[in-house]
């Protein structure tokens, strides 16, 4: 009988610290490997930490909205599992000294960096209202107060519920929520609001004078507004499209889909033999694979595809599927399930969402037949697949051209047209479409 010291694991690029949101298990509860103890936020996404072990909680060593860096122990497990104890001191340093290599100083710098300047002292008596220092903002809340643009004087006025006073991601939400519904004085505004403009500050769903319903826009729905004007504002977007015959590949997944998941227990969709077509593309066009970072192009070695994945809600999310290059198509499809079932249930990791070079969007699943995608920063491209579509077409033969029906797809390619040029864009798209159209239909599971 041993303890295992439960830690806080690297939550991804950049992430030194996270928020521990919720306790799963009490002290003196049994906990079984791979059950989740802990759940914690950092400003990426929510996420549950799992034990390793079976065993029983003896300790915690965190509360509910405590910020816990990287290697920290957060519990104590006492397990049959563990033949001896390794004192808690020696645990803790023997796992933050490797943590140095994951989290660079200076990104620590920069992370733990306080959100405002402390004020200097003056002869003023100290108000009631005292100074709330750093450590009672998580990665998660300071965030949102960036994102906002919340100043100083604002976060004096939020008054914090978590444990010691500390502000928590609803104080700061809730504080947005009445600082939204406050009016100007008429002093304050010598020049009054027409009503309906007025109403747009309503945080939930209201009604203009002449009937008009005006909607609250949720916050993730305020940031990927944020993040898509900035998009547009930074890159020069430019489209090619071009128009495949994939009846020969639609009639092969026909054939072959039932004993794909008789076989590998997953669906055969599309979305991974698309990106397989992209993946084949950017080992042809690798600057397509960069990003753009001032006037130095970044041209990338992995290829990790971002696959844009629409939430219950109507938001987007992009999933990525690292190293993508080096899975086959039932490598692409088991991920490509598994993402998007947990993206919608928002079970993933922080590292799931970061270090895209590519994104795909398949439009086609809400019955779209193209579109103009806005490129995900700081990438330099995105495909967008429409809706496969019956179509009359000229089929030509060594005996003469008829007309018959095929079954076509509409590729919509948006670039930086800063550094891929419109010959580079354009090729790229066609060699996609290629790749589809002479799809090898002699595969089979």
């Amino acid at each position: 009988m041993g303890k295992y010291f439960l830690t806080l694991p690297s939550m991804g690029e950049s992430v030194a610290e996270a928020t521990l949101t919720t306790w799963l298990k009490e002290v003196g509860d049994h906990v079984a490997a791979d059950e989740s103890i802990v759940e914690v936020a950092t400003d990426k996404v929510d996420s549950d930490i799992p034990c390793e072990v079976n065993g029983v909680v003896v300790e915690r060593k965190f509360n509910v909205n405590d910020v816990i860096k990287v290697g920290d122990v957060i519990a104590v497990i006492e397990s049959e599992e563990v033949n001896t104890d390794v004192p808690l001191e020696e645990t803790t340093s023997a796992l933050e000294e490797p943590a140095a290599p994951v989290v660079p100083q200076e990104i620590i710098e920069v992370v733990e960096a306080p959100v405002f300047e402390k004020k200097e002292e003056n002869s003023t008596p100290p108000t009631s209202t005292a100074e709330k220092p750093k450590s009672y903002l998580s990665p998660l809340v300071k965030n949102i107060i960036k994102t906002e643009g919340i100043t100083d004087a604002e976060i004096q006025q939020i008054k914090g519920t978590g444990e010691n006073n500390r502000i928590t991601k609803h104080d700061v939400l809730a504080f947005l929520d009445q600082r939204d519904q406050k009016v100007p004085p008429p002093a304050q505004a010598p020049v009054p609001s027409p009503p309906e403009i007025s109403a747009v500050s309503a945080p939930v769903a209201s009604a203009t004078s002449d009937g008009d319903q005006v909607i609250e826009m949720s916050r993730m729905a305020q940031m990927i507004s944020k993040h898509m004007t900035e998009s547009k504002n930074t890159s020069v977007h430019v489209q090619s499209f071009v128009e495949a015959d994939v009846t020969q590949l639609w009639e092969w997944r026909e054939k072959v889909k039932n004993e794909f998941q008789q076989r590998e227990g997953e669906k055969l969709t599309f979305t991974p033999i698309f990106m397989a077509a992209i993946i084949h593309a950017l080992k042809a066009f690798p600057l397509l694979n960069s990003s753009l970072d001032g006037n130095r192009i970044i041209q990338k070695k992995n290829i990790n595809i971002g696959m844009a994945t629409a939430l219950g809600d109507g938001n987007l999310i992009v999933p990525v599927i690292r190293n993508a290059d080096h899975l086959n198509l039932v490598g692409l499809a088991k991920a490509v399930n598994d993402l998007s079932n947990r993206a919608r249930q928002n079970q993933l990791r922080p590292e799931e969402v970061q270090q895209g070079t590519y994104t795909m969007t398949n439009i086609g699943n809400f019955g779209s037949i193209t579109g103009t995608p806005i490129i995900n920063q700081p990438q330099v491209g995105i495909l967008a697949l429409g809706v496969i579509r019956k179509m009359p077409a000229v089929i030509e033969t060594p005996n003469g051209d008829f007309v018959g029906i095929r079954r076509k797809i509409i590729l919509s390619h948006s670039y930086d047209h800063r550094i891929v040029n419109g010959a580079m864009g354009g090729n790229f798209v066609k060699h996609v479409a290629d790749y589809l159209e002479n799809w090898d239909t002699s595969i089979t599971f």
